[in-house]
């Protein structure tokens, strides 16, 4: 049981960081803005990348923020499924 809980939070990790890129070459493409696919997956990683537009402005044309923000998830994700982990052997499962 524990490892079908640790992969379904790996998966949710895996997910998010995939719907971010998609959203950030997404954003080339105006038509891809405007579809529903587009603005669904915009409205799911807005949040997230917000967050660190707040405190990493864009150097020019070139915006770091979603860059500090996959690699922030990246790593989010490594400590949290570990934590996890630990605790589901800690409680016993």
């Amino acid at each position: 049981m524990s490892a079908n809980i640790l992969q379904i939070g790996q998966y949710a990790f895996e997910v998010y960081y995939w719907l971010i890129l998609i959203a950030i070459f997404g954003s080339w493409f105006p038509r891809f803005q405007t579809s529903k696919i587009g603005e669904l997956i915009t409205k799911l990683v807005e949040p997230y990348l917000g967050f660190f537009r707040k405190f990493i402005p864009p150097l020019g044309p070139i915006d770091l923020s979603p860059i500090i923000a996959l690699l922030t998830l990246r790593y989010v994700g490594v400590f949290a499924i570990e934590g996890l982990r630990q605790s589901l052997n800690v409680i016993g499962i």
